[in-house]
């Protein structure tokens, strides 16, 4: 079978690195009770998870449990210059922190090398800013993960996600033939959007990411009863949000390039 697939388009945390995502959540917490004094569940902060960061914050104002918290604390709605103060504090936080979760998750590394090894290229999107990119994709590559581009939350005037703009720009510095060729990897909604709405094949993540919440030793030691309950939670919502597949984690990728090769050469598109 001729290959017909260019590249693979990963997100990073819960997806390549930081199993369960839980860099940009714990700071979320910590920046809005060091920017106002006001508390923020983990769960809460997981919500809007693969947005960029400041369009994250100014969705958890818009949150309907979380505005109303807000407004009862401070007696307004949540503010521009609320959502800037927020952002940088978070920012220096992720910057300082990003190092504590930046283990690459198990398998991560292999499947990105057998996917080098067909001929594919590597591209990245992420709801993180350049800043804190800079700090990440050198600490990734100490540990052998260097994809072929970054596109970070901020690169791009367009926007992030769910708008597909840091996608295409991987296919235009990849310098991608088709974007039916290319495969967007991602463990939230948002990311999915993105590959959706610039057409490309969609994998969602049911286990490894933000909307499972485990860690690696929660997900290690979880049943298969467990892990199954938590598969059909979230993969029931990547399959409402269009993901043309689910697997636990990125482990179980080649299976799926392997089928999209075929629907390819059968004249499927995404």
């Amino acid at each position: 079978m001729q290959r017909q697939l260019e590249a693979v388009i990963f997100d990073w945390a819960g997806t390549i690195v930081d199993f369960g995502s839980f860099a940009p959540t714990q700071i979320f917490v910590d920046a809005f009770k060091t920017a106002y004094g006001f508390d923020l569940s983990l769960a809460e902060a997981r919500g809007p998870m693969g947005l960029g960061k400041w369009q994250h914050i100014e969705a958890l104002g818009h949150d309907p449990v979380v505005g109303a918290r807000w407004q009862a604390r401070f007696g307004k709605p949540m503010g521009e210059a609320d959502i800037r103060h927020i952002y940088e504090t978070f920012i220096p936080l992720q910057v300082e922190r990003v190092g504590l979760h930046s283990a690459l998750i198990p398998g991560a590394l292999q499947v990105v090398q057998g996917l080098r090894r067909q001929g594919l290229k590597i591209g990245s999107t992420t709801g993180y800013p350049r800043q804190v990119m800079e700090r990440l994709t050198a600490l990734a590559a100490e540990k052998g993960y260097t994809p072929d581009c970054t596109v970070c939350a901020d690169d791009l005037e367009a926007g992030a996600r769910p708008g597909p703009w840091m996608a295409l720009d991987c296919v235009r510095q990849l310098r991608i033939g088709a974007v039916s060729h290319c495969v967007k990897v991602d463990d939230t909604l948002p990311g999915i959007a993105e590959g959706l709405n610039a057409g490309m094949w969609t994998v969602g993540l049911a286990l490894s990411g933000s909307p499972a919440g485990w860690t690696l030793e929660e997900y290690q030691a979880a049943d298969e009863a467990a892990r199954a309950t938590v598969r059909e939670r979230v993969g029931a919502e990547f399959r409402a949000a269009g993901a043309h597949f689910v697997i636990d984690t990125v482990a179980d990728l080649p299976a799926v390039v392997e089928d999209i090769e075929h629907r390819l050469a059968l004249g499927q598109r995404p």
